[in-house]
């Protein structure tokens, strides 16, 4: 299972600016990697994890902003089509499994 967080926090003013920095680490603390500017991803081992994952974030959510949490497999994650300019990229590859033998 993927999950992905969009959100749109304000930074006028030094606190808010405080309270997006935190958030922001928080979410790369928790192995969130950026896909663009305020998206972040992660792969987790399943459903589970993810409601765990959810569970943190509303704990970390700053008093203003919109925060947005989407979930999807594997194979819906690895259908995104991806553009850099105008020439479409390769697929979004999916990370390897471990094998324990």
């Amino acid at each position: 299972m993927w999950i992905m967080v969009l959100f749109d926090l304000p930074t006028t003013e030094p606190e808010e600016r405080r309270a997006y920095t935190q958030f922001r680490d928080f979410l790369l603390d928790t192995g969130f990697e950026m896909a663009q500017f305020s998206v972040y991803v992660k792969h987790t081992s399943g459903k589970e994890a993810v409601e765990s994952i959810i569970r943190k974030i509303e704990a970390c959510v700053p008093a203003e902003g919109k925060i947005d949490v989407l979930q999807f497999t594997d194979k819906q994650y690895a259908n995104i089509v991806c553009f850099r300019g105008k020439r479409r990229a390769d697929s979004l590859k999916n990370p390897e499994q471990l094998a324990l033998f």
